[in-house]
């Protein structure tokens, strides 16, 4: 959520910004701005009846020491009516709060600077590639390659739960398992701290991220409890600091988490999702870091660089793009996305978004921390995935088939105990 005070200060550079989201911002942003004047004046007037009853208060107690009661009363009448007239305005100043929350919500973050124009993922910039993605010819999808050495079983999910709720066996579980300590090894390695957060969420932590409003459509929700199943564990894990004013010498944060995901993914179908490339319920592994702002773009790029170096431990060809403003997120200011070639597919793959929220999340949860000069404010705040399971495995099969089997990757060898699937 946009802070107010940017919002007064800068209202044309934020409209003229948000355009590059393809997020036409004026008319929204002109109510705010009525909106937030008309609570200032009811703020004014509030304070000042306050301020007033207050002082009548110390003049009734004079008058009443001094033997004036009759004058003392007739003070007291008139602080009720001023007492009846102020509650009216502390209600209209609740009311108007409310009615700026509401417009401030439906705002996105404003995109960093490095964000270009444009309209969909065919517009994002790719930024760096390496790794060979030639000699494809001949080779499977992996829904053919899970089908003959039976590490995968989309058929029975289906019949168990639905599409996109697979069963893994076997030889598959062990490389689902051996990739899900890898990358937590390696994240510990790093200097991240590993957390186990719940698997859901309530409504309040779903706002604080920013999953709700704008992503309800994609989670899953249990309306008994008013619970939430976490899309990604960046919503449980950032939101162990909502509400928090933190010593900057706690600076910055650190952690890593292994959760299952849920996601609805509504509406979508097609040769895109079939097999590993789009479930409901998936593993990933992901980091999240809390910073000040003033460093927090040193350490997305620190991010993005861990995560291409997992992508070379495991040899798979990959390349880096900057979203373009039509591709990134409601929340982020600065988004790069991790695709590897998955061979037997012909297809890159999206295997990991790293971006930075900036004071977005930290605005709507209250996270703060004190500087050197003893001021309060807000924090930036990170994630991205390390990775998530799905599409490497997809890619890993894929790339690494012969006639012989699919061979493991040797940064993989000492945790799944075999050097190939046969």
């Amino acid at each position: 959520m946009l802070h107010i005070q940017n919002i007064r200060t800068d209202k044309e550079g934020i409209i003229k910004s948000l355009a590059i989201k393809n997020f036409d911002a004026a008319t929204l942003i002109n109510r705010v701005l009525e909106v937030d004047a008309h609570k200032r004046e009811l703020q004014k007037k509030y304070d000042t009846s306050q301020a007033e009853i207050k002082s009548i208060s110390e003049t009734i107690g004079k008058l009443f020491k001094t033997g004036k009661a009759t004058e003392a009363e007739e003070l007291k009448k008139k602080t009720a009516d001023l007492k009846i007239a102020t509650k009216s305005l502390s209600d209209a100043l609740t009311n108007a709060e409310k009615d700026l929350e509401k417009l401030l919500i439906q705002i996105p973050n404003v995109p960093h600077k490095d964000v270009k124009p444009g309209k969909s993922s065919d517009d994002n910039e790719v930024l760096h590639s390496e790794g060979r993605i030639e000699g494809a010819e001949g080779l499977l999808p992996h829904w053919d390659i899970t089908a003959k050495y039976n590490l995968i079983d989309f058929e029975t999910g289906a019949k168990i739960t639905g599409a996109g709720f697979p069963v893994y066996k076997g030889k598959g579980v062990k490389l689902q398992r051996a990739l899900i300590n890898f990358f937590l090894d390696k994240a510990i390695e790093n200097g991240y701290t590993e957390v186990q957060p719940p698997l859901f969420v309530n409504e309040a932590s779903a706002f604080a991220t920013g999953q709700l409003p704008d992503k309800d459509g994609q989670m899953y929700h249990i309306a008994s409890e008013n619970f939430y199943l976490i899309p990604t564990a960046e919503v449980p894990v950032t939101n162990i600091y909502r509400d928090m004013l933190m010593a900057e010498a706690d600076l910055p944060v650190k952690n890593v988490a292994y959760t299952p995901c849920f996601r609805r993914e509504a509406g979508s179908y097609g040769k895109d999702v079939r097999g590993l490339n789009r479930l409901h319920q998936f593993d990933k592994v992901e980091i999240v870091q809390i910073q000040k702002p003033e460093k927090s773009y040193e350490s997305l790029e620190e991010m993005r660089h861990y995560v291409c170096e997992l992508l070379r431990l495991l040899e798979l060809p990959f390349r880096v793009l900057r979203l373009c403003g039509g591709d990134i997120s409601f929340t982020a200011a600065l988004t790069y996305d991790m695709e590897v070639y998955a061979k037997g597919q012909k297809k890159w793959l999206e295997v990991s978004s790293v971006s930075n929220f900036e004071a977005f999340q930290s605005y709507r949860m209250k996270l703060r921390y004190r500087d050197s000069n003893k001021k309060t404010q807000l924090l930036h705040t990170l994630n991205g995935s390390a990775l998530a399971l799905p599409r490497i495995m997809a890619a890993l099969i894929e790339n690494n088939q012969t006639k012989h089997g699919v061979k493991i990757p040797e940064c993989l060898l000492d945790y799944t105990g075999f050097e190939i699937i046969n």
